[in-house]
């Protein structure tokens, strides 16, 4: 089905009509007499999603309809594009896990084209207080080929993202295979020396999952391996911007030092869109979510378990703290992790690009998803 939609760019602000024919953006012109004030972007792209309104990816009985259910849910906040997050537990939790979200995309066509890729965030990651952030330290082990050759064949090969700490002995040969099998190797829940960190890159490693957290509370002021990662120009980094995970002076130096070679991921949970109280999670057990959205442990406050924001709702946050412009914001958490995960591809609002948009509406500080259109077709509209 050949149609158009009429907006303004969400960079030049100018009034666009945007053709579509079979699921591409066949067509972008500028149009004169256009009152509509909607802004029309790119759909968001979010490679750490933990779960999503009261639904987990690392539960044990998480069905095939909850994984559609959250896919929806995500459309409705932006999101077209996202990696399902399963993080560290027993083989046996996480085969079921990688199973359960294979299946749903097999079953489901828009669900396996939003589905882009599994993101296993563990075990192979640190067992020290700090990096092991909210992750149970029993099932934390060092890199198994074995074991994760495993794991992608019950994931039907859809894992494309792996964070791991190089720390442990054999990472170095780990991360090669795995870069050659296809998969990109993040650096994150790490207490990896800086050396360590050098030969993971050196190896293949091309990104830290969210950086400046699922870190020690102190560290060495110059030797450490936040400033190392900062430092390697070689390596993306993907940053949590929920006003809770990071200090604004920290990403305002993120943006700086890693400008084009920043990703907005949310690393949201089941929690996100959920009333403020107690819950028991599976990350990190019992996690108390506050009335700002902030989510913690329980036992440890001062330790966070993951966000409750969606995606959309970082942007809404760099723009009102001035952290960076809408389209900058906009872009960091659409074309970035799309260049980053391919960097041949057609990115964003261009002409021969998949048809992921989404139109906005701006007011003040808040940002109102108004439609949504994944490969083509309209999946969300208020």
């Amino acid at each position: 089905m050949d149609y158009s939609i009429e907006g303004r760019h969400y960079k030049t602000l100018v009034p666009v009509r945007v053709g579509i024919t079979g699921g591409l953006i066949s067509k972008i012109e500028e149009i004169n007499g256009c009152d509509n004030q909607t802004l029309i972007a790119p759909g968001l792209v979010d490679l750490q999603v933990n779960g999503f309104q009261g639904i987990d990816f690392n539960e044990a009985h998480t069905t095939q309809e909850e994984v559609r259910q959250v896919t929806q849910s995500l459309w409705d906040v932006g999101v077209t594009t996202y990696f399902p997050t399963v993080i560290t537990n027993s083989d046996e939790r996480i085969s079921a896990s990688l199973h359960t979200i294979s299946a749903a995309c097999s079953n489901d066509q828009l669900v396996n084209q939003t589905v882009k890729g599994i993101h296993l965030e563990g075990p192979f990651i640190s067992k020290d207080p700090g990096p092991l952030g909210a992750h149970p330290e029993a099932y934390v082990q060092g890199p198994n080929w074995d074991l994760f050759c495993k794991w992608q064949d019950k994931a039907e090969g859809r894992i494309k993202l792996l964070t791991m700490s190089p720390e442990w002995p054999g990472s170095v040969d780990f991360i090669r295979k795995c870069v050659e099998s296809g998969v990109k190797v993040a650096l994150g829940h790490t207490a990896a020396s800086p050396l360590q960190i050098k030969e993971a890159v050196e190896a293949g490693a091309s990104l830290s999952t969210h950086l400046g957290n699922a870190a020690h509370v102190m560290l060495p002021r110059h030797t450490n391996y936040i400033w190392e990662q900062l430092a390697n120009d070689r390596l993306w980094c993907s940053c949590i911007a929920d006003g809770f995970h990071l200090p604004e002076a920290v990403l305002k130096i993120v943006f700086r030092v890693k400008s084009g070679k920043c990703i907005l991921v949310s690393d949201s949970t089941k929690f996100a869109g959920l009333d403020e109280g107690s819950y028991q999670s599976p990350i990190g057990g019992e996690v108390m979510l506050d009335s700002q959205g902030r989510l913690s442990l329980k036992a440890y406050p001062e330790l966070l378990a993951g966000s409750a924001k969606p995606l959309l709702d970082c942007i809404a946050y760099l723009v009102r703290t001035k952290l960076l412009s809408l389209a900058d914001a906009l872009e960091m958490a659409s074309i970035k992790p799309c260049q980053y995960l391919n960097p041949s591809a057609i990115p964003g609002l261009s002409p021969g690009s998949d048809a992921d948009l989404m139109l906005l509406n701006q007011k003040n500080e808040s940002l109102t998803v108004l439609k949504v259109i994944k490969s083509g077709q309209l999946v969300h509209s208020v």
